[in-house]
Formats: structure tokens, C-alpha cells, sequence
């Protein structure tokens, strides 16, 4: 009778232990999904930040394109004058 009580108790402390495990994962995944939220959020800034450096180098680059053609005419009408 005794040996059945110790199980028993085995038996009650191990399934107490097993409930905190499976509280214990639940939290941990409540947190992982946390910071993976977190991190998907500054992915999208980061995305954003770029877009709006990526559109930034275009107008620079026009911007250089435009002011090298203007500089090209230039040297051509200097030429021509100098002739």
C-alpha cells in the first residue's frame, strides 16, 4: 500500500513538473513570436529606409547624367567659339 502511495506521488510530482515544462514553452513561444514580430517590423522599416534610398540615388543619378550632358554641350559650344 505504501509503494502504491509513492507512486502516486512520483506519479502526481511528475505530471506537476510536466505542466510547468509545458507553461513554461508556452512563454517561451509567446516571446520567440515577440521578437520575431519585432524583427518583422524593422524588417519593414529597414525595406522602407532602403526604397527611399534607392529612389534617392536615382534622382542623383539623373541629376549627374543631366548636368554631365549639360557640361558635354558646353565644351562643345567652348570648342567651337575657340575655333
Amino acid at each position: 500500500m505504501e509503494a502504491i502511495k509513492k507512486k502516486m506521488m512520483m506519479l502526481k510530482l511528475d505530471k506537476e513538473n510536466a505542466l510547468d515544462q509545458a507553461e513554461q514553452a508556452e512563454t517561451d513561444r509567446k516571446a520567440a513570436e515577440d521578437r520575431s514580430k519585432q524583427h518583422e517590423d524593422e524588417l519593414i522599416q529597414m525595406q522602407k529606409k532602403l526604397k527611399g534610398t534607392e529612389d534617392e540615388l536615382d534622382k542623383y543619378s539623373e541629376a549627374l547624367k543631366d548636368a554631365q550632358e549639360k557640361l558635354e554641350i558646353a565644351e562643345k559650344k567652348a570648342a567651337d567659339v575657340s575655333d
